[in-house]
């Protein structure tokens, strides 16, 4: 029962996707790469499972080459064949984005050790062992993306993640300044193609982005990857404006968009509390010079006027509530009655148990 030769050169793309218990195959192999020889009735107990289900785990791994020796005796049982390491991480351009993306990600959320360094060089272990064509596309993707910061308040959005498809000649083309041709569909449904010669990637609130100018119309334009169907580089080459910030481009067009409904408030209170609650990606801010008030020991803050856009107005007089600063609603009217309604709620639950009883 032994199969001593070379270290098997797909298995990881096999195992996933046999129909097997896969989850426990893969834990007898981990148990058995530990070293020395595990009897039949340690590894059923190891594995949650009986003793003839661990010989047919053997017998799965023995059909992917993995050499599995027995051993016969009162003390037998199975080993791995001696000098058996696992072949090199093998990853589809999807996983090795995905994870390469998570480890950037969780760099830029803290998500790290004390350190501070393992994320930089688990990054740099993967793109070691990764193929030369495949390392320096997902480099075009790492250098050409934008994270913005995350919005404090908002409504909901699911994330929509693009396909690699996309994204990957994409990148190449914001690198290398070239033009794509974008197969895409609105929001409406509407399908059309557009030639982009894009600036940069940006990934927002669960979506990405990309922002460019759209060659037949001479203008910039933003347009959202996951309703790209298609993208492909064109000959050619175009010089970007200088200074370009791919993510302010798509913060500023995300605010301006047209929504169904228009706020337009006055709050007091520095630029910095208000982006607190309200980033750029949400609202844009005036400062008001004429709104500014003088008291007796100094200067008040300033007033800014704050204008959004919004699908839904349910969630804005939360997000006013989390400013905690003096404000005056200029429109819609209808949001005065849903931030009055909002206020009366949170009285009522702030009064004792025995009085919301006789409510």
């Amino acid at each position: 029962m032994t199969n001593t030769g070379q270290n098997p050169p797909g298995i990881g793309a096999i195992l996933s996707g046999m129909p097997l218990p896969t989850a426990r195959v893969l834990a007898l192999l981990e148990l058995l790469q530990s070293g020395g020889t595990r009897t039949v009735s340690e590894l059923a107990g190891q594995l949650g499972v009986d003793e003839r289900t661990v010989r047919r785990y053997v017998r799965h791994l023995l059909e992917l080459d993995v050499p599995v020796e027995s051993v016969r005796g009162r003390y037998g049982g199975y080993r791995l064949a001696t000098g058996y390491r696992m072949p090199p991480l093998m990853l589809s351009d999807d996983e090795a984005l995905a994870v390469l993306l998570g480890l950037v990600a969780g760099r830029r959320a803290g998500l790290m050790t004390s350190t501070g360094v393992a994320s930089e060089t688990a990054a740099a272990k993967i793109r070691r062992v990764l193929p030369e064509r495949l390392r320096r596309r997902l480099d075009a993707v790492l250098d050409s993306l934008a994270f913005t910061a995350p919005a404090a308040v908002g409504a909901p959005v699911p994330p929509a993640a693009p396909r690699s498809s996309v994204l990957l000649p994409l990148a190449d083309a914001v690198r290398h300044h070239r033009p794509v041709r974008l197969r895409y569909t609105s929001a409406d449904g509407r399908a059309s193609e557009r030639v982009l010669h894009p600036y940069g990637l940006v990934a927002h609130a669960g979506r990405w982005y990309v922002t460019g100018a759209d060659a037949a119309l001479g203008e910039e334009r933003m347009f959202r990857l996951d309703r790209v169907a298609d993208a492909r580089t064109l000959p050619g080459s175009f010089v970007p404006p200088a200074g370009i910030d791919a993510a302010e481009r798509v913060l500023t067009g995300l605010a301006t968009a047209p929504y169904a409904h228009e706020v337009s408030l006055r709050v007091q209170g520095t630029a910095e509390q208000i982006r607190a609650r309200l980033p750029a990606g949400l609202a844009q801010l005036t400062d008001i010079a004429g709104e500014r008030r003088t008291h007796g020991d100094g200067d008040q803050p300033p007033w800014f006027r704050v204008e959004l856009r919004a699908e839904r107005l349910d969630w804005v007089p939360a997000a006013i509530a989390s400013l905690d600063r003096p404000f005056v609603i200029e429109r819609p009217a209808e949001l005065r009655t849903l931030v009055g309604e909002f206020a009366d709620r949170l009285a009522r639950s702030a009064r004792p148990p025995h009085d919301q009883g006789s409510a």
